[in-house]
């Protein structure tokens, strides 16, 4: 249940910045969209797995040391501080957390396999990855 609340801010109602959904909207918004972390995340070792979030095969996985180290080489590293401060969690464990989180992020956010263009309506909104929560949590489990 903790994932849960992490991952819904305590409420369950939106995305907001106090959740892991709206930390990854920070992070896509602060990297320019979606087009711009992907190429941050490619630039910084993690090419094969990011196409992967894109594409519409299985997501493959990468640890929250290697999110961590693309993020901080991107420049990210003062808004990840921010938010493990934020949530009240140490960055390696907000890290974790992020990396089951942002792969669904990006895959939700590329239907089709195809990157938004930039540009339409002004860019990413925190409102776009409304409905990943319950996506992600209607893998299964009951809740």
């Amino acid at each position: 249940m903790s994932f849960l609340n992490d991952l819904l801010g305590g409420q369950g109602q939106q995305a907001g910045s106090g959740s892991l959904i709206g930390v990854a909207g920070q992070l896509i918004e602060k990297a320019g969209g979606v087009q711009g972390l992907i190429n941050m995340l490619q630039q910084h070792g993690l090419g094969g797995a990011v196409q992967s979030w894109v594409g519409t095969g299985t997501n493959q996985p990468v640890s929250g040391d290697q999110l961590g180290q693309a993020l901080q080489n991107g420049g990210l590293g003062s808004l990840l501080q921010q938010a493990a401060g934020s949530l009240g969690v140490d960055q390696n464990e907000l890290l974790g957390k992020l990396s089951q989180v942002l792969p669904h992020a990006v895959d939700h956010l590329t239907p089709d396999g195809q990157v938004p263009a930039d540009g339409q309506g002004g860019g990413f909104n925190l409102g776009m990855l409304e409905g990943l929560a319950g996506k992600l949590l209607g893998g299964g489990q009951p809740a």
